[in-house]
């Protein structure tokens, strides 16, 4: 017979629990995630409080995500190849000049209040987001569109001459500038996709920052999602839209997108089975991740460079000599390899190598001779007499490490004072735009397969440039390059372009990144691109 105390073993122990829990029907508690497998519900985070779900006036990347699920686009995207498919636009025509496009609107595209979408809709868009009162930071990129600079810098107030009209309810006619080949791709972009402007004016002005459009019962959008709860720093919850015109193929019932900035909060709710995706992963679990083959960990391709902004308005660093030294004194392998695992790579330039098509120039990317003599050249030998720089940065771990790991090495190899300092996300935008920082440390996602998408945001001209910089010579490439068909000879006009800015330095690129990010394997049809769109068409879960 066996004795009770022989019974006492935890693995006995654990087997009886098992049983006891079976005979009395009481099963382990189903997670979220398990739940919403079969429910059809995405839950993920996005790693900051959206700043707004305005397709025009948004600048952050996980603000786009939410967008991408609310506003559909006229093209769309193959998932293999990224060449460009139908979307709210069932075809078009391009001159044989590569100027003119001509769109054929799906005669089922509707909003989601059940009006018609139009190419109307499409012309009073891209009205709006050219209108000097909105200052939308992408603007300038529908200076694509002929007019539109001139529109957008209050040269003229006649929209007519803007290169965008409705021939009919279901045809646009787009006439460029130049020649684009890579018109077709820019249009995924947030600030493309048509906004329903009759429900924007019925709640305020159309043309000014602050009208409250974008509320749960308010906002009126054309994607396979409707807005139905947004619940500051705690969730934006988006449904499937009854008035999709592809809703058959929409797999998903609904998504719950999460604000969560703590990689180490996001990492617990994504191991406690209440997110399907994470935005991040916590730094000391990649490598172990790695050697375990986790099938749970994500590395993928990204388009995205981490780099400073240097406010060049501001002493000491309206001096070049000085902005140079800073940059030639990182040790960005260091900063790749010890720092930060997961693939990330060294940044000499701006534009990453993953483009194809792009040589970047030859850089020498650390120097650190060079970079003192360069401060001694500027009056500041061994840092003597150079004020204290602050270097901002938005709540990120991963930001926060790279920041420390500069600090130390200007101030040991520079002598220089170096603080750090971070904020909400939307708090580092705000100050971003006003100028009101030294040394901020941001990043740069690529909207499309060119060279332009990385260079086109130092132009002059350009509302995402916010560090003062500007020089006629860089435009001038710039228009140059847009000005020549052959893609040889352009790529080496857009080189000269990237050198110069290099060298002028109001940005130190530091590291070209990987997106690495936790994802549950019921996650079904999740491809996402190098520069990170997602169709949730293709979504889908797996009970």
């Amino acid at each position: 017979m066996t004795s009770l105390r022989s019974l006492s073993s935890a693995p006995v122990l654990r087997l009886l629990c098992f049983l006891a829990a079976l005979l009395s029907g009481c099963a382990k508690r189903e997670t979220i995630v398990e739940r919403s497998n079969r429910e059809g519900i995405f839950h993920y985070s996005i790693g900051a409080e959206p700043s707004d779900l305005d397709p025009q006036t948004v600048t952050g990347t996980g603000d786009a995500k939410i967008i991408q699920a609310l506003f559909d686009p006229l093209v769309s995207y193959e998932t293999g190849t990224l060449a460009p498919v139908p979307g709210l636009a069932e075809r078009w025509d391009i001159s044989p000049d590569g100027l003119t496009y001509t769109f054929y609107l799906r005669a089922n595209a509707k909003w989601s209040n059940g009006d018609p979408l139009t190419a109307q809709d499409c012309v009073d868009s891209w009205r709006r987001i050219l209108t000097p009162s909105l200052a939308a930071d992408y603007a300038y990129f529908l200076y694509l569109l002929r007019g539109a600079e001139a529109f957008n810098k209050g040269q003229t107030t006649d929209f007519s001459t803007v290169g965008a009209v409705a021939r009919d309810a279901k045809t646009l006619v787009v006439t460029l500038t130049h020649p684009a080949p890579y018109f077709l791709q820019i249009l995924l972009n947030s600030p493309w996709r048509p906004i329903h402007l009759r429900s924007i004016a019925a709640v305020g002005d159309a043309y000014n920052r602050g009208t409250k459009w974008t509320r749960p019962g308010v906002l009126v959008s054309s994607g396979p999602f409707i807005l139905k709860e947004w619940t500051l720093n705690q969730r934006v919850v988006v449904e499937k839209s009854p008035t999709y015109w592809d809703r058959d193929k929409v797999r998903l019932n609904a998504i719950h997108f999460y604000p969560i900035d703590n990689i180490d909060a996001e990492d617990r709710a994504f191991r406690a089975g209440q997110l399907h995706a994470t935005w991040n992963v916590p730094l000391s679990k990649v490598l172990p991740m790695q050697r375990e083959k986790a099938p749970t960990l994500r590395i993928d391709p990204y388009l995205e460079t981490f780099f400073f902004r240097l406010n060049v308005r501001k002493a000491p660093l309206n001096d070049a000599r000085v902005r140079r030294a800073l940059s030639l004194a990182i040790d960005r392998d260091a900063i790749a390899s010890k720092v930060l695992p997961g693939g990330r790579q060294p940044a000499p330039t701006f534009i990453s190598p993953l483009l194809v098509g792009y040589t970047p120039p030859e850089r020498r990317s650390y120097d650190l001779a060079a970079a003192k003599q360069l401060l001694a050249d500027a009056g500041f030998a061994g840092g003597a007499g150079l004020p204290p720089i602050e270097i901002l940065f938005h709540n990120s771990e991963i930001l926060r490490l790279v920041s420390e790991a500069i600090q130390q090495m200007w101030t040991r190899d520079l002598g220089l004072k170096v603080t750090i300092a971070n904020q909400e996300k939307k708090v580092v935008f705000a100050n971003r735009r006003a100028g009101d920082y030294q040394v901020l440390l941001g990043s740069w996602t690529a909207d499309y397969l060119d060279a332009t998408t990385y260079l086109d945001m130092w132009r002059s001209d350009s509302g995402n440039n916010h560090t003062g910089w500007s020089d006629p010579a860089y435009d001038a490439l710039s228009n140059r390059a847009n000005a020549i068909a052959d893609r040889t000879e352009r790529a080496k006009v857009l080189q000269q372009a990237e050198a110069l800015v290099l060298e002028a330095a109001p940005i130190v690129p530091i590291y070209f990144n990987t997106h690495l990010y936790l994802l549950q394997t019921s996650v079904k049809g999740w491809l996402p691109t190098p520069m990170d769109h997602t169709d949730y068409r293709y979504v889908s879960l797996q009970p």
